[in-house]
């Protein structure tokens, strides 16, 4: 056999990994309506952003946790993806993936009371990374800490 043969071997073999990524996530995607959509994610993306920053910054947050935002935001920042963003359906379905695992994370660790506390958007928008995040519905008439923290102008 030939190293082109091989190489060609190689390459046919992570397509084939890749390809069935892809269909994982669009499984994914489609099988869970909980998934934001790529509309409400890029409405949601400055806050996000900024929630992440002003996390990874609180000293009260767990080191762990910090490094772990940290990375999360050097991934979302990157503008290579695992799956590139111009797919259909599925294009963004990694980076919420990942967001929403690092979420649930970090807010095991620092309380949904920080989620709370730094979220500078809609209570809504709050609502969404909740539910994102695996939080359970908050109460009514309590939106927790979102908009109180107006001393970050991020």
């Amino acid at each position: 056999m030939q190293w082109w043969q091989a190489a060609l071997g190689i390459l046919a073999g992570l397509a084939g990994v890749y390809a069935v990524l892809l269909l994982a996530l669009w499984v994914y995607a489609r099988s869970h309506p909980e998934t934001v959509g790529m509309r409400e994610a890029l409405r949601l993306l400055p806050d996000v952003l900024r929630v992440l920053r002003r996390l990874a910054t609180d000293p009260a947050v767990s080191r762990g946790a910090r490094i772990k935002l940290f990375l999360l935001l050097g991934y979302l920042l990157l503008p290579l993806d695992l799956v590139p963003d111009f797919l259909p359906l599925i294009g963004y379905a990694d980076d919420v993936i990942v967001m929403a695992l690092v979420l649930r994370s970090v807010i095991r660790s620092a309380g949904p009371e920080s989620l709370r506390r730094h979220w500078p958007g809609t209570p809504a928008g709050l609502a969404v990374i909740e539910r994102l995040a695996g939080l359970p519905a908050p109460v009514a008439g309590k939106a927790g800490g979102a908009g109180k923290e107006s001393t970050d102008a991020a």
